[in-house]
Parts: C-alpha cells; structure tokens; sequence
C-alpha cells in the first residue's frame, strides 16, 4: 500500500509542477527526488526479503533511475535558469 502511495504521490507532484509558478517548480520537483528515493529503497527492500524476483527488480529499478535522472535533469535546469535570472 505504502508504495503504491509513494506512486501516486509522485505523479501528483509532477502534475502540480507541470502547472506551478517557475519560483515553485524547483521546490516539488525536489518534493518528488525524495519520494523517488523513498521507492526506490522499498522497491529494493521488497527484492532483498525476495517478495518481488530478480526480474522484476530489474525493470522496476531500471525504470525509477530513469525517472531519478529525469528528474535530476529538470532540477539542474531550473537552477541553472534560477542563476541566470539573477546575473
């Protein structure tokens, strides 16, 4: 349950920060790195006590670092944004 909320929550935020004032944009997008990095523990907790196979882990964990570099990319921009703004 926990992690099918931690997916939600994810795709709640994106969706706020697709519609947020540039100034908020920064501040969920680093909302969703966390819970990212929350998933992707649980997701590698449910592999290590062997409730999901191997398989499975891959594609799940292959996938969030995927999003987790996504991510990453759309914070460094709105910095780098950020910093120009105030040169």
């Amino acid at each position: 349950m926990k992690i099918d909320n931690l997916f939600t929550d994810i795709l709640e935020i994106a969706l706020l920060a697709k519609f947020a004032k540039p100034e908020e944009k920064i501040i969920q997008l680093a909302e969703m790195d966390k819970k990212l990095c929350v998933l992707k523990d649980f997701v590698t907790t449910l592999w290590e006590i062997k409730a999901i196979d191997e398989h499975k882990y891959g594609l799940l964990a292959e996938k969030l670092a995927a999003v987790g570099k996504m991510i990453g990319g759309f914070i460094n921009k709105k910095i780098k944004i950020a910093q120009t703004k105030t040169e």
